[in-house]
């Protein structure tokens, strides 16, 4: 029987949530460290200096991509919705600072030299996704970086984890350049379907 995509829970906080909670340990074997994500990490890291605040959203059990922020010589708050998540990364790096909470509800009274939304972002729901947008620029310091991992196009494909089906989805290109510059934030680069990349369509934005 087919779902109704309103009351799909692989399109609730609830339902990804379990998810990544039941599949972290598993996740975390499998997840690449062969950072293919260094280049566009690098372009973000270069709108930061030394010791300043990265926010890691999704950072998951913080490797790859927090470990290579942390050791490029930023500091890290990382922050996950699956607590078995935030524990593996506060074990292996216990200097940085982790948060179980829902990025949907983004409230930290901070703002940080990057944002990075790696693989994570792209598990909010459209409207979800514009609600967030704000709240990253409020997040954000003027001329800090936001590196998100988006879709090529507009739509709602599912993927997997573990062997789980998981959410995933974007606007198109045009409405987030649209969306975040009415934020403050100006599109400096989106490459869909990066083939240096792992296949990621990926966006960088900076704060005006």
């Amino acid at each position: 029987m087919q779902r109704d995509a309103d009351t799909d829970p692989r399109k609730t906080a609830a339902g990804m949530r379990g998810v990544y909670e039941r599949q972290a340990a598993a996740w975390d074997a499998a997840r690449s460290r062969d950072l293919y994500e260094a280049a566009w990490l690098d372009r973000a890291l270069a709108m930061t200096a030394p010791g300043e605040w990265v926010l890691d959203l999704g950072c998951g059990a913080g490797e790859p991509v927090a470990r290579y922020v942390v050791a490029q010589g930023r500091r890290v708050l990382g922050v996950d919705f699956a607590a078995p998540m935030i524990k593996l990364a506060r074990a292996r790096m216990p200097d940085q600072r982790w948060a179980v909470a829902d990025m949907r509800g983004l409230d930290l009274d901070a703002q940080f030299a990057a944002i990075i939304g790696w693989d994570s972002f792209f598990h909010l729901t459209p409207s979800e996704q514009v609600a967030l947008i704000p709240l990253l620029a409020r997040h954000l310091a003027p001329g800090g970086a936001l590196l998100l991992t988006v879709g090529p196009a507009a739509g709602e494909p599912l993927g997997e984890v573990c062997g789980e089906a998981v959410y995933h989805a974007s606007l198109a290109p045009d409405d987030y350049r649209m969306r975040l510059a009415a934020a403050g934030i100006k599109v400096v680069d989106f490459v869909p379907n990066d083939q240096d990349c792992a296949g990621r369509s990926v966006l960088l934005g900076k704060r005006s």
